[in-house]
C-alpha cells in the first residue's frame, strides 16, 4: 500500500468528509490507482439505500398522522397538519431529485403502514385494532397535498 493510499484508507476511518475531499482530489488529478475503489463503490451503493429509508422512514410518519388525524379529530392540530404538509413536501422533493424512486412508495406502502399504525397506537394510546389492518388510503391519496381523511368518531 502506497503512503497516499494509507492514509486516505485511515482517513475513512477518522474524517469522512476529509476522506471524501481527498478521493474528490484524487479521482479529478486523475490518481486513479490511489483511489480505494471499493470503499467509494461502496459509499455510492449506500447513497441508493439512505435515499429509501428517508422516503420509507417520512412514508411512515405521514401514515402515522394521517391516522392520528382521522381517528383523534378532537385533537387535531396545526402541528400535525404542518408535520403531514411537511412529510409529503420532503417525499415530493426525494421523487424529483431521483425520478428511479417514483414506484418506491407504492411498493413499501405496506410495510410503512404496519410501522405508522404502531406509533399512531402508541401515540393515541388507542389499541391497535382501532385502527385498519391494511392501509385504507391510496398511495394516490397519501401522496395528495389536498387529502385529508374524515374523521372517525369511536
Amino acid at each position: 500500500m502506497t503512503p497516499i493510499l494509507k492514509s486516505t484508507a485511515q482517513l475513512y476511518e477518522i474524517d469522512f468528509v476529509a476522506w471524501t475531499e481527498k478521493t474528490v482530489q484524487l479521482i479529478r488529478t486523475g490518481q486513479f490507482e490511489q483511489v480505494d475503489w471499493d470503499v467509494v463503490i461502496e459509499e455510492i451503493e449506500n447513497l441508493g439505500r439512505s435515499e429509501r429509508r428517508e422516503l420509507k422512514s417520512r412514508l411512515e410518519v405521514l401514515l402515522q398522522h394521517l391516522l392520528k388525524w382521522q381517528y383523534q379529530s378532537s385533537l387535531r392540530s396545526g402541528s400535525w397538519r404542518n408535520t403531514i404538509n411537511e412529510q409529503r413536501n420532503r417525499i415530493t422533493d426525494l421523487l424529483q431529485e431521483s425520478p428511479s424512486l417514483k414506484p418506491y412508495p407504492e411498493e413499501v406502502l405496506a410495510q410503512c403502514y404496519d410501522r405508522g399504525l404502531k406509533a399512531a397506537s402508541n401515540e393515541t394510546e388507542l389499541p391497535i385494532n382501532t385502527f385498519p389492518g391494511e392501509c385504507p388510503y391510496g398511495i394516490a391519496q397519501v401522496l395528495d397535498a389536498e387529502f385529508l381523511p374524515d374523521a372517525i368518531d369511536l
